[in-house]
């Protein structure tokens, strides 16, 4: 039975160590899908009681720092430019936004990239190639892969803790409902960027549709 062969495996140490494997990648290559493995093992911790879900929670969250560390090291020994896929225009942008906004402030826009996948790469490669001071970073990027870790994992020890006799449906809908909740958090934050940009320019022009007359010089 599926169940019975998830509640097996659950039992054993393999699902923290995948999980640990796929959100340590996930943090340099946005599109292995680390915020599901985090979220199904959430759920996997209600639904048969292992793995423990502050192990889940522990696990990712060194994962998510190891890897932040890891692209933040990266940035600090390579640059932003080194590689082809950097030298990109729209990468370019992304690294331009993410050097706006750590002189802004570096806890505000490390916290939050946190949550959104390429954002994160983008904002610690940058504070890597900026000499944004290690003593600083560090201890911001652990809060942030502690609370990104617990929101994942919390996600989906709620559907578990719903689904108590269906684990292979609570971990389903688990990766169901993180899908959704990305798409969410994709869509919120490209239309505050448009926002910006849209006040950006109309800072720069404040009048740029203003009809001349024929008083006008």
């Amino acid at each position: 039975m599926p169940a019975d062969l998830l509640t097996a495996m659950s039992e054993g140490p393999w699902t923290l160590v995948v999980v640990f494997a796929l959100v340590l990648a996930d943090s340099i290559v946005v599109v292995i899908p680390g915020e599901l493995a985090v979220t199904a093992a959430g759920a996997l911790s209600t639904a048969t009681g292992a793995p423990p879900l502050l192990a889940v929670i522990g696990v990712a969250a060194l994962a998510a720092f190891c890897g932040d560390v890891l692209c933040f090291a990266v940035g600090r020994r390579v640059g932003l430019g080194r590689w082809r896929w950097m030298r990109h225009v729209r990468v370019q942008r992304a690294f331009d936004w993410a050097g706006r906004r750590l002189t802004q402030g570096t806890a505000t826009v490390v916290f939050t990239a946190r949550f959104i996948p390429f954002a994160r790469l983008a904002v610690n490669l940058t504070a890597g190639a900026t000499r944004v001071p290690a003593r600083r970073f560090l201890p911001i990027a652990a809060i942030a892969a502690t609370a990104w870790a617990s929101y994942q994992a919390v996600i989906g020890a709620a559907i578990g803790a719903l689904l108590p006799d269906a684990p292979v449906v609570a971990v389903l809908a688990s990766i169901g409902v993180a899908l959704a909740l990305g798409v969410v958090v994709d869509s919120l934050s490209a239309g505050i960027s448009r926002r910006r940009a849209a006040r950006t320019t109309g800072d720069a022009d404040p009048d740029p549709v203003r009809p001349t007359t024929a008083e006008d010089p």
